[in-house]
C-alpha cells in the first residue's frame, strides 16, 4: 500500500471556497475525495503525492476545519502509526488550541489504537496545518491512499 501525506491552508470568499482552496494548496483539489476510516495495510509506503487524474475517486483520511471568525487560529492534524501487520490513522482539529497539545492528542489516539490491536509501532508520523483567519480560512491535513487507477501517467 502506498500513501501520501499532505496539508494545506487558504482563504476564500465563502467557507466552501476556502475549503476548496485549502485542498488545492495540498494538491488534492481536482479530485473527488472519499473519506475512509483509519486503517492502513502493514508496512505502508509513504510517497510524495503524484499528479492525480482530474476527477479521480480518491480514498483519504481527512482532517479539515474552517472558520469565518477573523483572528481565529485553526489547526488540522493527522497522525499515523505504521506497524508490520497494519497501521492506523487519526485526525483531530482545533480552533484557538495549542498546536502541540493537538499533536499530542493525535499521537495518543493513534498509539492507543495500535496498542489495542497489539501491534508494535515502527513509525509514527504527524502532519499538521495551521492558519490564522483573515476573513474565511480553512486548514486541512490528509493521508491519501494511492493506486495506479488515480495517478496521471
Amino acid at each position: 500500500m502506498k500513501i501520501a501525506i499532505v496539508s494545506g491552508t487558504d482563504e476564500g470568499p465563502t467557507k466552501l471556497n476556502a475549503f476548496d482552496n485549502a485542498l488545492s494548496d495540498a494538491g488534492i483539489g481536482d479530485v473527488n475525495l472519499i473519506k475512509v476510516s483509519s486503517m492502513l495495510a502493514g508496512n505502508a509506503e509513504i510517497c510524495k503525492l503524484p499528479k492525480l487524474k482530474a476527477g479521480a475517486m480518491v480514498n483519504c483520511v481527512l482532517s479539515e476545519i474552517t472558520s469565518d471568525n477573523p483572528g481565529d487560529r485553526i489547526t488540522a492534524v493527522v497522525a499515523l502509526a505504521i506497524g508490520e501487520e497494519l497501521g492506523c490513522v487519526v485526525e483531530t482539529t482545533g480552533i484557538n488550541k495549542n498546536t502541540d497539545e493537538l499533536i499530542d492528542k493525535a499521537k495518543g489516539m493513534v498509539e492507543y489504537m495500535m496498542n489495542k490491536r497489539n501491534v508494535e509501532i515502527k513509525e509514527l508520523i504527524v502532519e499538521q496545518s495551521t492558519a490564522t483567519v483573515e476573513n474565511i480560512a480553512s486548514a486541512i491535513a490528509s493521508v491519501v491512499y494511492l493506486n495506479a487507477d488515480i495517478i496521471e501517467e
